[in-house]
């Protein structure tokens, strides 16, 4: 048995993590660890499960200081029907209602696919091209960390083993589009095959774009964003980035292609010149 902690406040979340009991692993909606557990898929590893889910602290969404700011355990249902995302950041809210069906809805969180730290999490590259701030907390204090710099290696982050997330703060520029688009066997319950987030300002003067599915991370696709912002060849920029896989899901050349094409097709749809191979 498994032994869980389950608290109602950030200073009892705190007390637990500063104790570290051996194989600490932190439960916020479950649809991830659960899973697992039901599976029996790595329990030699679990020592102790803290449960966040009763944190009130951790929860809500709010404008302050002109950025968004979501609470790590709201959900994707919160999010999906916040007025302040619709109206703020409607690409979150959009992403959100293609994360699995109404259950995983309901209880998976924001913080969670963040920590969780899949390459093909869902709302990840719109985080990186928002240019995202993760709030982290603890027993030793608080610290930011931008997204770009939180992903660190396949399935790990830059969150300490003492450390919560709290938030995640999406700065508004006024005059920024952010856009996205998933590419799965089907609209809804799939996991991705590729997934592609562009922020842009007019002109493309400031050009943000982020990539899942294809690498171990998801990441800012730094060489791309700059063919963007100077007129050069995107598609061509975008494969220096990017470093697919075959895998059940897909292969490598559908990937690059794909993904390739998303891109341009999203520039264009923002009123860039881009267009798609064979297309005007």
């Amino acid at each position: 048995m498994i032994p869980v902690t389950s608290v109602k406040t950030l200073p009892e979340a705190y007390a637990l993590l500063q104790a570290r009991p051996p194989g600490l692993r932190v439960l916020a909606g479950g649809t991830d660890l659960m899973v697992a557990i039901n599976a029996r898929v790595g329990l030699d590893r679990i020592g102790h499960v803290l449960d966040i889910w009763n944190v009130r602290e951790l929860r809500g969404i709010a404008l302050q200081d002109n950025f968004l700011r979501i609470g790590a355990l709201t959900t994707y249902t919160e999010i999906i029907h916040s007025t302040l995302v619709n109206t703020q950041l409607p690409a979150l809210a959009a992403v959100s209602r293609e994360v699995g069906a109404w259950a995983i809805q309901n209880r998976g969180t924001l913080g969670g696919n963040v920590c969780n730290a899949s390459p093909a999490g869902d709302t990840l590259p719109l985080l990186l091209a928002a240019d995202a701030r993760f709030l982290l907390g603890g027993p030793r204090g608080e610290r930011t960390v931008v997204a770009e710099e939180f992903f660190l290696a396949y399935r790990k982050t830059a969150l300490g083993a003492d450390e919560l997330l709290l938030r995640v703060d999406f700065p508004l520029p006024d005059a920024a589009r952010l856009a996205y688009r998933k590419v799965g066997t089907r609209r809804a319950q799939s996991i991705s095959k590729t997934l592609i987030a562009v922020r842009a300002t007019p002109g493309l003067r400031e050009v943000r774009i982020a990539a899942g599915c294809v690498a171990p991370i998801p990441l800012r696709c730094r060489r791309a964003e700059q063919a963007a912002m100077s007129g050069g060849d995107v598609r061509a920029a975008l494969q220096l980035d990017i470093s697919p896989i075959n895998d059940i899901r897909s292969t490598i050349e559908y990937r690059r292609l794909v993904s390739a094409n998303v891109l341009l097709q999203l520039l264009k749809n923002m009123g860039t010149p881009y267009s798609l191979p064979g297309r005007p």
